[in-house]
C-alpha cells in the first residue's frame, strides 16, 4: 500500500495546515534512513536533563491523544495504569494489522520506522520499561526487513537507553487484538484471552505490559517533540490531532492518507483524485465498520462524534467505497465467511452462530431458493450473536452484516427475486481464499 500525505491534493482543495506530519519526508522506494530522520525531527528529547516520565504522562494527557488502532482508548490512562504497576513494565508496539483493509501500520513501519521505536522509547520512558517488543503482521515483509534495519542502525549509534525486540505475528484478523498478540508473543498461540488479568497487570513474560498501536506510538514521538499545543492544532478538543486513513475502492489515487481529524470525506475523496466510477456506499472502519449509504455520505465528516450519527466510526482507518456497479450483498457476504473462517474459535456464538450466518448470507447472495424468502432467521441469528461472544469478534462481525442489510435493502429484495444488480469480480479483499 502506497502513501500519500495532503501535500498532493487536488488543485481545488488547498493542503491543510502543519501536514504531513507522521508522513513528512517519506520515500516511495525505502525507508527515511536515521540521519534523515534525526535532520528532519532531531533526538527525543528524552532523559533526566529532558522530559521525565512525570512530564511525559503530563504532555501526553494535555494532548488528548487517542488510541489509533480501533479502539480509540486515551493513551494517558493506559500509560499510567502501566506507569503505576509494581513489577517493570514491557511496551508492546503493536502492528499486527490483521485488517485486510487497512495498510497505514505496514506503511508507518516500512517508510519511516524510526518514528515508530521514538514513540516507543517515550512510552517506555513513561511508565518505566527496558524493553520495547515490535510486532509486525505477516505479509508485511518490507516493514520487517526496514523495522529490523532501524533498530539496527539505532543500536550502532547507542541511540535509546530501551532495548527493542522484533516478532513476526500470523497473518489473522483476531491476531491483532492485545490479548491474542500478547498470548502468541508469550505461547506461540494468537488467540484472544478473556479472564484476567488483563495485559496491563500480566502480560508478555508475565510483565506489566502496555500495547499500543503503532500509528499511536508515532504521535507519541512527535508530541514529545514539540508539544501538547502543536498536536492540537488539528482536530478538534474532544478529538485532537491527524489520523492515518487506508482509502481503497472506486478512487482514483487509493493510497494510505494522513488526514486533519474533521475533513470532510468529500475533501479526502478530492486528494484521491475523485471517484473512479459512481459510488453506491462507503465501508467506514474495516470489517468491523460500518456500510454508510453515498447519498448518507456526503455531508460526512471524519469524525467520530459524527460518525456515531450512523452507527459508525472511525476504527482502524480503513474506508472503501463501494461502486454501484458491485453488489453489497454479496460484498458481505463473501466478508461474513472470512470473518467466520477467521474466529478463534473458542465460544459458540463463533464456532456456530457466525458459521450459520454466514451459510444463510451466502444462500441469500448466490440465489438459494430456500433463503429467498424474508422470514426474519438472519436478523434472530444476528441478535442471538450479538453480545454472548467470549471476545469483540461476533460483535463486530454481526455490526458489518446489519448494516448491510439496511444500506443494501434494495439489493436484498432482488436477490429474494432471485437477481442481482452486481457485475465483475469481487472486490474486496478476503486473504486466504485465492481471490482478492
Amino acid at each position: 500500500m502506497s502513501a500519500r500525505a495532503p501535500a498532493q491534493p487536488a488543485r481545488s482543495t488547498p493542503s491543510p495546515p502543519a501536514l504531513p506530519r507522521l508522513l513528512a519526508g517519506t520515500h516511495g522506494d525505502r525507508a527515511v534512513s536515521l540521519g534523515e530522520h534525526l535532520d528532519r525531527h532531531g533526538r527525543v528529547p528524552l532523559g533526566p536533563r529532558r522530559r521525565g516520565a512525570a512530564e511525559l504522562l503530563e504532555l501526553v494527557e494535555a494532548s488528548g491523544l487517542r488510541g489509533r488502532g480501533g479502539a480509540g482508548f486515551p493513551t494517558a490512562r493506559k500509560l499510567r495504569t502501566v506507569a503505576e504497576a509494581r513489577r517493570r513494565p514491557v511496551v508492546l508496539a503493536n502492528g499486527a494489522e490483521g485488517e485486510p483493509l487497512s495498510g497505514k501500520d505496514q506503511v508507518l513501519l516500512a517508510c519511516v520506522p524510526h518514528l515508530v521505536l521514538d514513540g516507543a522509547a517515550v512510552a517506555a520512558a513513561a511508565v518505566g520499561a527496558r524493553e520495547a517488543v515490535i510486532a509486525v503482521g505477516a505479509g508485511g515483509d518490507r516493514a520487517f526487513t526496514a523495522t529490523r534495519a532501524a533498530i539496527a542502525e539505532r543500536a550502532k549509534r547507542r541511540l535509546d537507553e530501551v532495548s527493542f525486540r522484533l516478532v513476526g505475528v500470523p497473518n489473522r484478523f483476531v491476531a491483532g487484538e492485545e490479548t491474542a498478540l500478547v498470548h502468541w508473543i508469550n505461547s506461540g498461540v494468537a488467540t484472544p484471552t478473556f479472564t484476567p488479568p488483563r495485559p496491563f497487570e500480566r502480560g508478555i513474560g508475565g510483565a506489566p505490559t502496555l500495547v499500543q498501536n503503532v500509528e499511536t506510538l508515532a504521535h507519541l514521538a512527535l508530541i514529545a517533540r514539540f508539544g501538547a499545543d502543536w498536536f492540537r492544532a488539528l482536530g478538534t478538543r474532544e478529538e485532537p490531532g491527524s489520523a492515518l486513513v487506508t482509502l481503497a475502492g472506486a478512487v482514483r489515487r487509493p493510497a494510505v492518507y494522513e488526514i486533519p481529524l474533521r475533513l470532510p470525506l468529500a475533501e479526502l475523496l478530492a486528494w484521491a483524485g475523485g471517484p473512479s466510477s459512481r459510488i453506491a456506499a462507503f465501508l467506514i472502519g474495516g470489517y468491523f465498520g460500518t456500510w454508510v449509504a453515498a447519498e448518507d455520505a456526503r455531508a460526512l465528516v471524519l469524525l467520530d462524534a459524527q460518525l456515531r450519527s450512523l452507527g459508525a466510526s472511525l476504527g482502524t482507518g480503513a474506508i472503501f467505497a463501494l461502486p454501484a456497479s458491485a453488489c453489497g450483498i454479496v460484498e458481505t457476504a463473501r466478508v461474513s465467511r472470512y470473518l467466520a473462517h477467521e474466529s478463534a474459535h473458542q465460544c459458540g456464538p463463533c464456532v456456530y452462530g457466525l458459521d450459520a450466518i454466514a451459510t444463510s448470507l451466502e444462500r441469500l447472495a448466490w440465489g438459494k431458493k430456500r433463503e429467498r424468502g424474508r422470514d426474519g432467521r438472519l436478523e434472530r441469528w444476528l441478535e442471538q450473536v450479538r453480545g454472548r461472544g467470549a471476545c469483540r469478534h461476533p460483535d463486530g462481525a454481526t455490526g458489518l452484516i446489519e448494516s448491510a442489510l439496511h444500506v443494501f435493502a434494495h439489493e436484498r429484495d432482488q436477490h429474494t427475486r432471485g437477481t442481482c444488480s452486481g457485475a465483475g469480480r469481487p472486490l474486496l479483499p478476503v486473504p486466504g481464499s485465492g481471490r482478492s
